[in-house]
């Protein structure tokens, strides 16, 4: 009895391990991991929760956290300004995925209809963010499943019914976001924060986007642009702006001092705060700030 023993708890315990060990650079995409690859991956969450994607560069306890792994996931779009040196510390072994390459790019430019106005030297710049639109994250879990399919083919089926469920998921959240946001009037749908973070929100749901300041963290804004959104505040009789829960709300505090209009509870921008790292949550707390600012019952 011992003798059969021995090889079943062997061939149980082979049988437990992920097929496929995934490090990723941003908690949205350690979630969406977890729900397209199920059991058959081993998430490495490389930035946590509470990082600053903006300013993180991994170290070496992190690129030692890295090797082994199969795929590295990193949003891409240019967020991760430091892809080309990581590559050459990991070596051929780790595939790095760019899950954001295929995802449509929306420029920050005054010409598209999203943007009322936009800081001119940020002009053309490509928004990064494309994570606020539940579309893009159904882009982005059939990419996963296809970099899944590829490492590990014998549970591509596997991988494909994640892709799916996700999407489903993916698809609820857009539903209940839309049925929130039609209590705030269309008239009223401008979204004004420091940062060009939620274009790709802005667009998902029928927003004007009024972005302050450019892209990344470091930009500041000209004492002329800043005259030109408080104009454009009060020619639209726009109700409140949004500061950013990890950015410095001193370029929009100047504004409510201007203008009277309410400054809204911060939104999450980058996704990672320690209560909204998901797409799910990052969702829930944007529409929910911005509905209790904009929507009728706030008047």
């Amino acid at each position: 009895m011992k003798s059969l023993l021995i090889p079943l708890l062997l061939v149980l315990a082979s049988s437990s391990h992920a097929a496929v060990k995934v490090a990723t650079l941003h908690p949205i995409l350690a979630d969406l991991a977890r729900q397209v690859g199920g059991d058959q991956v081993e998430v490495v969450e490389v930035l946590k929760a509470g990082g600053d994607v903006h300013h993180f560069e991994p170290a070496a306890r992190d690129i030692a956290a890295m090797r082994g792994a199969t795929l590295l996931l990193a949003m891409g779009k240019h967020l991760e300004g430091y892809l080309d040196k990581l590559r050459d510390s990991l070596g051929a072994g780790v595939k790095i995925v760019e899950v954001g390459r295929p995802i449509p790019s929306l420029k920050l430019d005054p010409s598209q209809e999203v943007f009322v106005c936009c800081p001119n030297h940020a002009h053309s710049s490509i928004d990064p963010h494309w994570w606020h639109s539940a579309e893009n994250m159904k882009r982005a879990a059939r990419v996963l499943a296809d970099e899944l399919t590829s490492a590990d083919p014998a549970n591509k089926d596997s991988y494909a019914a994640g892709a799916k469920a996700a999407s489903k998921r993916f698809d609820e959240l857009k539903r209940w976001a839309q049925q929130q946001i039609s209590a705030i009037p269309r008239s009223d749908r401008r979204l004004v924060t420091a940062h060009a973070a939620f274009g790709y929100f802005c667009k998902e749901y029928g927003f004007k986007s009024v972005p302050v300041l450019g892209i990344g963290r470091g930009d500041d804004a000209s004492p002329q642009y800043i005259a030109q959104t408080i104009q454009v505040i009060r020619d639209q009789k726009i109700r409140a702006v949004f500061p950013e829960d990890q950015a410095n709300p001193k370029v929009l505090s100047e504004i409510v001092r201007s203008t009277g209009v309410k400054m809204g509870t911060p939104l999450v921008a980058d996704g990672t705060a320690l209560d909204a790292h998901t797409f799910e949550t990052m969702l829930a707390h944007n529409v929910r700030a911005i509905v209790a600012a904009l929507g009728t019952t706030g008047q």
